[in-house]
């Protein structure tokens, strides 16, 4: 079974700030201030040497993480329920475990399935849950076809849209500790996964669509999201609502991202 790992952060607010002023808001957070949702992503590094680390710049596998020997890795979605506010300035405790982890066959090869669970504790109150879906996948076949990414709904009533850069991507990877290679290294990620540019951080989509979601309906109780094709960083991305649902649509209409927002 994998090994379950707990860790401790001070929620420093001075990382929060500097979110803040990565997407472009006042960098005005401080000491008793309520963590906005999602903003955790800044917190509990766990940084390891060169040598731990994969050609992709993540940590090997094993551990926490199940070694299934595929060498592409993918975010492909969460789900958060909000307890109990967290608070800066103030120590938390998140104990983490590995809930599942599966090898199936899909339409590009050997897929490996894995979901991590974080329980996230301040004065011994659980502040918050999360769980990670993630995917391990083979390496790409270029001659291959494309797989046909979704057209997203247009019956918005909100839309804000959202431009990206290198800079951008690279204070998200800075601030989260992300050493993920798609995101900065666009020869890598060209050459290696095959992809058409730099990756943008589907947590970075994920955050601005949680902040859109608080924005319009108030605080949040939960809130899930599904990636479902990849963002490139020169490509501007509308960011939708209609009542509780929010989604990401690419300049070609392609579905980058769907989630479901649920207030208190």
């Amino acid at each position: 079974m994998p090994t379950p790992f707990s860790q401790s952060d001070p929620l420093d607010p001075a990382r929060a700030q500097a979110l803040q002023a990565t997407l472009g808001a006042s960098a005005d957070l401080a000491v008793g201030d309520e963590l906005p949702p999602f903003f955790h992503q800044l917190y509990f590094w766990t940084p390891h040497p060169p040598d731990h680390l994969g050609r992709d710049g993540h940590p090997k596998t094993g551990g926490l993480i199940p070694d299934m020997g595929l060498p592409r890795r993918m975010w492909a979605g969460g789900r958060m329920l909000f307890h109990q506010p967290l608070r800066l300035g103030f120590s938390a405790d998140r104990r983490s475990v590995c809930t599942a982890s599966e090898e199936k066959s899909g339409r590009s090869g050997a897929l490996g399935l894995v979901t991590l669970r974080h329980d996230i504790y301040q004065d011994a109150t659980l502040c918050l849950t999360e769980f990670q879906d993630l995917i391990y996948r083979e390496d790409s076949d270029p001659n291959a076809p494309a797989p046909q990414p979704a057209i997203a709904r247009t019956d918005e009533d909100n839309l804000q849209k959202t431009a990206f850069d290198t800079t951008l991507l690279f204070r998200y990877s800075a601030l989260t500790f992300n050493g993920h290679r798609i995101h900065y290294d666009e020869d890598y990620a060209r050459n290696v996964e095959g992809y058409s540019g730099l990756v943008v951080h589907g947590p970075l989509l994920a955050q601005y669509l949680m902040l859109m979601a608080q924005r319009l309906l108030g605080r949040l109780k939960a809130f899930e999201f599904r990636a479902t094709a990849p963002l490139m960083h020169w490509e501007t991305a509308e960011l939708c609502q209609r009542g509780h649902a929010l989604w990401v649509r690419a300049p070609d209409g392609r579905q980058c991202m769907t989630a479901t927002a649920t207030p208190l």
